[in-house]
């Protein structure tokens, strides 16, 4: 009895299915359909947008100076060793001054400075050899200058020793603001080869000081060997020609010297030998210079000629002529030398004075043979 009612339900069920089959399309329609419109969207491309444009340049950076230091000054030559401060007059050679010269760093461009900007260019070749070094002035021999002329060695002097001698001076000075009166006492000797000098000033509470000068007596006048300066302590230097040099006791460097040279009691003598054997060629303006060492340098002193004058000496009354020694800086000595033409042009009259204005005034009261 069921069979027969489920019949008409089963067939409405099949032709429900037939309908819905009926109404779905192919599948051969359906992929046509699908590849046209895949290949439309595809084939469809978007342009990018265009590129903005480029940003204009910057502007170039400004150019700072560039900033240049001076080149550090050179060092300076370390200064001789000054001498010690004796109380009697002595010559003084003090330190240089210090130099002044700006080391402040410029801010402004060098215009001798090489551009950067430039193209670079070669070095200049350079020669390997260094130039030689410049010779000491005091390796200069004797000069002589006239009437204000330019310095010419002098090759052809002739001296004549004086006859040996004592001479006793009186002495006025001043050290440290403190006046004195002294004696001092010159001996000079020689044998015609060799000769000895010596020079020696004594004060009440003050002391002695003396200088001694002793060596070889050649064509051209006296060689010195050995210089002694003796005050509180005794300094010496050591002649040595065929080095050309002076070595010192005080363990200052050895000094360049040349031919000629003198310490500092021998230049009088020498003086005295060269105006005595040819007074005519040395007119008043004449300048005379030597190599001149200390018991700790050696520099060059020149003395000029200034003419005849007439002195009142504790001796008497005497023409004698006076040369005066020409400081180059203002801390170098004055000296004053009177020379009697009547006494075979031995120093008569000698005034030393110092830069702080300490003097020693030597005068001769007498002459007398050794």
């Amino acid at each position: 009895m069921q069979r027969p009612a489920l019949l008409p339900l089963t067939a409405a069920v099949l032709a429900a299915h037939a309908w819905l089959l009926w109404q779905l399309p192919t599948q051969s329609g359906d992929t046509a359909t699908d590849k046209a419109e895949l290949q439309s969207f595809a084939t469809r491309s978007i342009a990018p947008p265009a590129p903005p444009p480029p940003p204009p340049p910057a502007p170039p950076a400004p150019v700072r100076p560039k900033v240049v230091k001076k080149p550090a000054p050179p060092p300076r030559p370390a200064a001789p060793i000054p001498e010690e401060n004796h109380d009697f007059p002595a010559a003084a050679n003090p330190p240089a001054e210090p130099d002044t010269a700006d080391s402040t760093d410029s801010t402004q461009p060098d215009p001798a400075a090489p551009d950067p900007a430039a193209p670079e260019q070669a070095a200049p070749e350079t020669s390997a050899e260094k130039p030689a070094a410049p010779q000491p002035e005091t390796l200069q021999g004797v000069q002589l200058a006239h009437a204000g002329g330019p310095a010419e060695a002098a090759t052809d002097l002739t001296v004549r020793l004086p006859a040996p001698a004592r001479l006793s001076f009186e002495v006025t000075g001043q050290s440290k603001r403190f006046d004195y009166h002294a004696s001092a006492e010159l001996l000079w000797q020689h044998d015609g080869s060799h000769y000895q000098a010596r020079q020696e000033i004594k004060a009440f509470l003050i002391g002695s000081r003396g200088q001694t000068s002793s060596g070889q007596i050649g064509p051209a006048g006296l060689v010195p060997e050995h210089f002694s300066d003796k005050g509180r302590s005794e300094k010496t230097a050591d002649f040595d020609f065929a080095a050309q040099q002076a070595r010192f006791s005080s363990q200052a460097p050895p000094a360049a010297i040349g031919a000629g040279a003198q310490d500092r009691l021998s230049v009088f003598l020498q003086l005295s030998a060269l105006l005595a054997a040819a007074p005519q060629s040395y007119p008043p303006g004449t300048e005379i210079t030597f190599t001149t060492v200390g018991s700790n340098d050696a520099e060059r002193w020149t003395f000029r000629v200034q003419g005849l004058e007439s002195l009142e000496l504790p001796m008497g009354t005497l023409e004698a002529l006076r040369l005066e020694r020409l400081p180059r800086r203002p801390q170098d000595q004055q000296a004053a030398l009177w020379l009697a033409p009547t006494l075979d042009y031995l120093p008569v009259r000698i005034r030393l004075t110092q830069a702080n204005g300490d003097f020693a005034d030597l005068r001769l009261r007498s002459h007398a043979a050794p």
